[in-house]
């Protein structure tokens, strides 16, 4: 449901059923470690307070069967990464998630291959750094991909793109998760990444 701007609401409304019954089947699984709550709300439309009663509605029923990770997404289109400190500060073994591309942006677009990789470096480790704190969340990059608007960029180019990738969102404190294990796309799958020597972990 990326960019849904009505979710919140609704699943406040009519969620509960759903979230009771997932609950019930997979806490008590051995493997269960997070559940993220929703993916990608998008803000002006998905308002801070409503996505606020959401998560903590979602926390709480989530708490009563399981004592997982619960993980609450950044709004896109939000310009304060840090707006659900408030609520996640005060919620045991809670996560903020925050997503990073170098896509999708007109002045992303237009970089060479160093200049990505500075950005990577400079621009996603202060970004980083700002969400990180010694008394804050957990903090998961739940999304990133090796892929970015550089015409013609070679193996190796890719190859450098990723590990200043890696080693940036290997500081992250409940760790990183590439956009997707198998794609089409062969820079958006890690399988083909990793086994083509693109990436390595």
């Amino acid at each position: 449901m990326v960019g849904n701007t009505a979710l919140p609401e609704t699943a406040l409304k009519n969620g509960a059923k759903p979230m009771i019954i997932f609950n019930k089947q997979y806490a008590k699984s051995p493997s269960l470690y997070a559940v993220e709550l929703i993916n990608e709300p998008l803000a002006p439309g998905a308002s801070l307070e409503s996505l606020n009663k959401y998560y903590k509605a979602g926390y709480e029923a989530v708490r009563k069967h399981s004592n997982a990770y619960v993980v609450m997404s950044n709004r896109l289109g939000s310009s304060d990464p840090r707006e659900l400190f408030p609520l996640a500060n005060g919620l045991m073994r809670s996560v903020i998630d925050v997503h990073y591309y170098n896509l999708f942006s007109d002045m992303l677009n237009t970089m060479t291959v160093q200049q990505n990789i500075d950005y990577i470096y400079t621009n996603r480790t202060g970004q980083l750094n700002y969400v990180t704190t010694s008394n804050g969340p957990l903090v998961l990059i739940g999304e990133w991909v090796a892929e970015w608007k550089v015409n013609g960029a070679t193996k190796e180019e890719y190859q450098k793109f990723a590990k200043a990738q890696l080693d940036v969102y290997g500081r992250a404190t409940f760790g990183w998760a590439y956009w997707t294990l198998k794609n089409v796309n062969k820079h958006w799958s890690l399988e083909w990444m990793i086994k083509n020597g693109y990436i390595k972990l």
